[in-house]
């Protein structure tokens, strides 16, 4: 049996040192954050970079031959670079939603627009699967009847008559007139 290259040995190593830091990154992520949910995604996003980054990972001369002493300062730091680029992220989105909220002042509480959606989606929920499935492909996500067909696998004219029933079921639902 032949025996695997050093590389892979090393690349092993590591990842076996990354694995026994879980529980030091996750107190760090811990304090960082302000919930377990949070600093778990923390934990999670850091661990990808570190593995991701792991073929340029070198250790540094004073800590050679000791994997877990090396990597302790490069997981940190790359557990400290997720955080920042996430809060500067959520930065980024609150500065966006303030200012998508100041140009929709002007309208409407939307109030009656949410009731109508819950109202729509209470009413398709009630629908049978395949004639919510056709009015879904068609009506909400834009397909062709074409398209929602081969989706489905059922011919073109199954298509139709599913959509037609559904809108019809749907409209009378919500209490619209047909004719």
């Amino acid at each position: 049996m032949q025996r695997p290259v050093d590389g892979q040995d090393e690349a092993a190593t590591l990842r076996n040192g990354i694995a026994q830091l879980l529980p030091e990154l996750r107190a760090a992520a811990r304090l960082l954050t302000a919930s377990r949910a949070e600093a778990d995604d923390l934990v999670q996003d850091a661990l990808l970079r570190m593995l991701k980054g792991l073929h340029g990972f070198a250790p540094p001369p004073e800590h050679a031959g000791d994997a877990q002493a090396a990597l302790r300062p490069w997981g940190l730091a790359v557990l400290r670079n997720a955080f920042r680029e996430g809060t500067r992220r959520a930065r980024r989105e609150r500065r966006q939603l303030a200012a998508a909220g100041l140009a929709e002042e002007g309208q409407g509480g939307g109030q009656e627009a949410s009731a109508a959606i819950g109202e729509l989606a209470r009413a398709l929920t009630r629908l049978p699967p395949a004639l919510r499935e056709a009015v879904v492909l068609v009506g909400a996500q834009g397909l062709s009847n074409e398209e929602a067909a081969r989706i489905c696998r059922v011919p073109v004219g199954t298509m139709k008559a599913r959509l037609s029933r559904g809108r019809q079921a749907l409209s009378r639902a919500l209490g619209h007139v047909t004719g």
